[in-house]
């Protein structure tokens, strides 16, 4: 990538990390889509890092951890409106799949 195509964004970005256990069977995808249809406009990015099965979980669990990127384009987000765009996420993924926060 050349120099002139390089583009800088002009407001920093808000980074949250999300883990949600779920039941083992639920497709991270669809876990995924969930929590990007609730966090709304200002989740800019999301992506799987992490799928964890084992100590700590109930039978038939499985923890999935995801980095969001939220940003809005005419001003600097608040810790708390990313916080709330992310619950809103989770509060989706709870709805559809059973998720909830993990401890």
């Amino acid at each position: 990538m050349g120099l002139d195509t390089l583009r800088i964004a002009p407001v920093p970005a808000a980074t949250q990390d999300l883990s949600l256990v779920v039941p083992a069977a639920v497709p991270a995808g669809q876990v995924l889509t969930a929590v990007r249809e609730g966090a709304g406009a200002l989740l800019e990015h999301i992506a799987l890092v992490d799928d964890y099965r084992g100590a700590g979980l109930g039978e038939g669990e499985k923890s999935l951890t995801f980095a969001l990127r939220f940003r809005a384009a005419d001003r600097t987000l608040t810790a708390a409106e990313a916080t709330e765009a992310k619950l809103s996420g989770v509060a989706v993924a709870a709805e559809r799949h059973g998720a909830r926060l993990r401890d």
